[in-house]
């Protein structure tokens, strides 16, 4: 339903929906991420913990801290409004954040580093206190002292953690509240959430009092000011809102330059925020994230998703993405099964890769499994390469029975860079290490922010965005791009593409000289398999050579590199343009020059929707051909003074024919 009244209920503070997993016994491990060789006293914070107060939570942490050899703070509290009952809580290193400018003592030297180690918990339905989020890793230089920072307790829960034997038995009563063993193999939670089958699923969303209302006014002022906003709303039987979807007119817009790519980020939902936010992003010709639409989810099912789904296709004119690259879980995977049968689903991969110091870190050999798995994604080139060394870690550190490795493997043709080599991913692949899908609204967004702040937060970032990509436009357009070689590619592609995209592909062409010794290993016909050799970074900095096969078919103008560059950044790699080159071919084939990176895409591509199957009347149709064909002459009318009087004076040349043609009709 759209346009119509709201209707919501205000949750209780501090309720949270997930189910209980069984508790276990927790197996004693060597100490990783920071944990002192032999230092076997306490298993590693993990989501899923549950202790049976505050307290205990926090003198567990206090005691695995010790071991380790940092200071605990609490960096944040929530209470309950009227009984004060606390029901939140963030512990962090003491080395965590910075202090104020106007805090710092100037005989006093900063210790603060900025720390990252943190838990978040918080109180559930069971009356226990679970914890929802870790970060072990450390930036300093950890300790061997036994630090003193033992909480403060009430009279009635006073305890002194200083003999063995009192500390012994504090930790057995710990350890026997935890939900989550250190190797994955009890009753864990498992990373793709497809297990985690709330018991009862929420039907609506968990919205703050009046925030139903706050949603309504702002899409009733929104669709005022912006003609082609779109937006739709869910209600259950009883009429509370369930689910809501939104696109603004430049988001719309931009769908049809690329939408061809979807990341549909949840970080926001999954994460337990405030605001349960979902976001579809794109990437534009400068490589910049671009919105796509946004919503709000009452939880993390099939049924919601698919709604959300459809709703997205109703803005975008049925318009299906080529890719859509979502986090590990069922929910999502049967959604677009449903909704979206012919775009090809695949995970990212910086979500898997966030997730393995959380479910591999309780490993006696986490560092060792760690690169193991590093050098089976990143590192394989062809299937059986991977195969092999997926075996060699699991048969090596005895990790066959790790129930998150296991459900990895099954999954691995959605997510294993080298089962994906023939998805398009126009940059989105995360193919290389250290690259991630950053979250549209990463800067703007908390843990708790409330929904009306992020609606004013939500225009601010949209506004940013659209500057930055403005003044890429113009920087793209104006400025004199620096040619680093002689190469005939460089010069070719200086003078097509936007200056991100250009540089990234710059970077290809400096690389050749890394590359040596291309030779022919087998032709069939007119296709040439070529072995191109490349000096590469090993461990240690040491150099490699590494072999990388190229297909060369001169009669089709196609070449194919084993390493997927075009297909996973967009652009060709260096081992491609070193065969291109070893034939004497001074132009790339204009196969491999897409028009999404060219820096007057936006102005030379009117997307043609006539053809398209569209559930809806032709003025509707009439009214976004013409909505996107003006909106190409604004973004080219802020470019200049000049510039914005010609487009000026064009609006208003056009709306006088266009009375002219009413005053004939009449």
């Amino acid at each position: 339903m759209e346009g119509v009244h709201l209707g919501g209920e205000q949750p209780s503070e501090g309720e949270d929906n997930e189910t209980l997993s069984e508790t276990g016994n927790q197996p004693e491990v060597d100490g990783q991420n920071g944990l002192p060789q032999g230092k076997k006293d306490f298993v590693a914070p993990a989501v899923g913990m549950e202790f049976e107060s505050y307290d205990d939570a926090y003198n567990y942490y206090n005691c695995y801290a010790k071991e380790l050899g940092f200071r605990v703070r609490v960096k944040n509290s929530w209470f309950k409004r009227k009984s004060r009952e606390k029901y939140g809580a963030v512990l962090c290193c003491s080395s965590q954040g910075f202090k104020r400018i106007k805090d710092v003592n100037r005989l006093r030297k900063e210790t603060r580093t900025g720390c990252p180690a943190m838990v978040r918990m918080r109180l559930v339905d069971s009356r226990r206190w679970r914890i929802l989020e870790v970060t072990l890793e450390h930036n300093h230089v950890l300790g061997t002292k036994i630090y003193k920072s033992l909480k403060k307790m009430g009279a009635g829960t006073k305890r002194k953690l200083l003999s063995s034997s009192d500390a012994e038995a504090r930790r057995i009563k710990l350890y026997r509240a935890l939900v989550i063993d250190a190797g994955g193999n009890g009753n864990s939670i498992n990373d793709s959430k497809d297990n985690r089958g709330f018991s009862d699923p929420p039907n609506h969303l968990n919205l703050r009092k009046r925030d139903a209302q706050t949603i309504y006014n702002y899409f009733c002022r929104m669709q005022l000011t912006n003609p082609n906003f779109f937006y739709l709303m869910d209600f259950d039987d009883e009429g509370s809102l369930r689910n809501v979807f939104w696109a603004d007119a430049r988001s719309r817009a931009a769908c049809s330059y690329f939408g061809d790519v979807v990341f549909f980020d949840n970080t926001y939902l999954s994460g337990k925020y405030e605001v349960p936010l979902v976001a579809f992003v794109g990437l534009n010709h400068h490589g910049q994230s671009v919105l796509l639409g946004c919503g709000l989810l009452a939880g993390e099912t099939k049924e919601s998703y698919v709604w959300l789904f459809k709703a997205w296709l109703m803005s975008v004119f049925s318009q299906a993405p080529q890719t859509i690259i979502t986090d590990r879980c069922k929910a999502l995977q049967g959604a677009i099964m449903e909704v979206f049968p012919r775009s090809l689903h695949r995970i990212g991969l910086s979500h898997i890769m966030k997730k393995v110091p959380e479910k591999l870190g309780g490993l006696s050999n986490y560092d060792g499994i760690r690169k193991a798995l590093t050098k089976a994604i990143y590192e394989t080139l062809k299937v059986i390469e991977f195969e092999a060394a997926w075996g060699f870690m699991i048969k090596h550190f005895g990790v066959g029975d790790h129930e998150w490795l296991q459900s990895l493997y099954e999954d691995r043709t959605h997510w294993a860079p080298v089962y994906l080599k023939d998805t398009f991913f126009a940059g989105m692949s995360t193919a290389r290490p250290g690259e991630t899908l950053t979250a549209f609204f990463d800067r703007y967004v908390h843990k708790q922010t409330p929904l009306k702040e992020f609606l004013d937060k939500y225009e601010l970032a949209l506004q940013k965005k659209h500057k930055e990509e403005a003044l890429a436009d113009i920087e793209s357009r104006n400025s004199i791009l620096t040619l680093k070689t002689r190469c005939p590619f460089e010069l070719q592609l200086s003078k097509i593409y936007t200056r991100e995209m250009f540089k990234k592909f710059q970077y290809e062409v400096e690389e050749m000289y890394s590359c040596f010794s291309t030779t022919q290993l087998h032709i069939e016909g007119p296709i040439i398999i070529f072995l191109v050799k490349e000096r590469v970074l090993g461990d240690g900095n040491r150099r490699e050579i590494r072999d990388f096969e190229v297909l060369y078919n001169r009669s089709a103008a196609e070449v194919r590199c084993i390493c997927s560059c075009f297909n996973f950044y967009g652009y060709l790699c260096r081992h491609a343009l070193c065969v291109l080159n070893f034939n004497g071919v001074e132009d790339i084939p204009s196969k491999y020059i897409l028009s999404r990176w060219k820096k007057d895409y936006k102005r030379l591509y009117v997307p043609d929707l006539g053809s398209v199957n569209i559930n809806g009347t032709k003025e509707m149709k009439w009214f976004n051909q013409l909505y996107r064909s003006a909106l190409q002459v604004v973004e080219e009318g802020v470019i200049s003074p000049d510039h914005y009087r010609v487009a000026l004076q064009a609006f208003e040349e056009s709306l006088n024919r266009v009375h002219d043609v009413e005053e004939k009709l009449e």
